[in-house]
């Protein structure tokens, strides 16, 4: 799991406020919204992005992985008398029922079951408010910026926030998790414990509604209005959208997924992966300083494509170097020297590091002697 954390962090960085790649404009009723690249993180529309706003049971999705990284799905969850105080929408989860962690969260994406989700937070941390504070803890550690979870539903409660760009961070790292997919894009689920059956639906229409659509999750309280986030993946890119506050009652309910489609659609339609920078290419020298070599070729760490919307914005990229002109041997292969900015006019939209291709050994006394003879020999020659 720290490698999962590791390569989103290097990436969340380079996450930027991009509100339009290009002249064309949408139309979205949500207060905050933000259309996300899931491969690389560029942000290709938003709107009032970094706003505070409650985000209602979109926090299922941390409640989810959080469950997903630290239980075991086969667990046996025993539901407590509280548990079973949620309020709808609930699976009405009955004091003392034994039910296995996976099923409890069948429930918690597909329904949104309010009591699932107390259940989960009680059975991993033992309580609510340490589940949530290690929901807190996570978000800020995967790249989210201005998060606060009070609840482990999304329900309204002091604090609770977040904002459209944490929600896509949040998202983004979820959808990396294959357990956390093969939950949320089962459309229909059935199964028993010692007391109760249950068939559980899933609520999300966009997995019918949109081409490509496989995930995520509704929400819904008074503060927040209606949200969603979602994800889809066509020919072979997967756009992350979030909307939160499209509206409240029958308007706000319509209206989310509306907004949710339209700013996929404008992703779909607009953009496609370039490759600007390949991890095989030589670009350029650095000095070695007493090494058995006088010079080092460099060589970029990864390979950068970006969703690209059109020749002109094409023509706006650029490339800036920043690295070290000389190194001291020893010199070991992969060294960091420097970092390779990538800018679409001004706006840092990716980053890769600039590594030294090869070992290099420092110049030892034998190595001189022995280059004194090598030397004395091609002059009697």
């Amino acid at each position: 799991m720290k490698k999962f954390v590791i390569f989103f962090l290097v990436f969340f960085i380079l996450s930027t406020n991009i509100a339009f790649a290009n002249d064309i404009e949408i139309n979205v009723d949500a207060q905050s919204a933000i259309l996300m690249d899931y491969k690389t993180g560029r942000i290709l529309y938003c709107k009032n992005e970094k706003e505070p706003l409650a985000m209602a049971s979109t926090t299922k999705i941390m409640t989810a992985i959080l469950a997903i990284e630290n239980g075991n799905l086969e667990d046996i969850v025993k539901v407590s008398k509280n548990a079973t105080k949620a309020p709808p929408v609930k699976m009405h989860l009955k004091e003392n029922e034994e039910i296995k962690l996976k099923d409890l969260l069948y429930a918690l994406m597909l329904q949104s079951s309010n009591d699932a989700a107390v259940a989960i937070a009680e059975h991993i941390y033992k309580d609510v408010e340490t589940f949530c504070d290690n929901m807190t803890k996570k978000a800020k550690e995967i790249g989210a910026k201005d998060t606060v979870f009070r609840t482990p539903n999304g329900l309204d409660y002091l604090d609770h926030h977040s904002t459209a760009y944490d929600m896509a961070i949040i998202a983004r790292y979820a959808l990396s998790n294959k357990q956390f997919m093969d939950i949320i894009n089962t459309k229909q689920v059935s199964f028993k414990t010692n007391v109760s059956s249950y068939d559980i639906i899933n609520k999300n229409r966009l997995l019918s509604e949109f081409e490509g659509a496989n995930g995520v999750k509704t929400g819904y309280t008074g503060k927040a209005g209606h949200c969603f986030v979602g994800s889809a993946t066509q020919n072979d890119m997967t756009l992350i959208s979030v909307v939160l506050a499209s509206g409240w009652g029958e308007k706000g309910k319509r209206q989310k997924w509306i907004d949710t489609k339209t700013l996929l659609n404008y992703g779909f339609k607009n953009f496609s992966y370039e490759n600007i920078l390949s991890k095989n290419d030589c670009l350029d020298t650095i000095s070695i300083i007493k090494g058995e070599k006088d010079t080092m070729p460099l060589y970029y760490e990864n390979d950068i494509v970006l969703p690209i919307s059109n020749k002109d914005e094409k023509e706006k990229i650029s490339v800036k170097l920043d690295y070290i002109k000389s190194l001291d041997a020893p010199i070991k292969k992969d060294e960091k020297v420097g970092v390779a900015n990538i800018y679409i006019n001004d706006t840092l939209v990716a980053q890769t590091n600039i590594l030294t291709k090869e070992d290099v050994d420092k110049k030892t006394f034998s190595y001189y002697i022995n280059d004194i003879f090598k030397n004395w020999a091609n002059i009697i020659k």
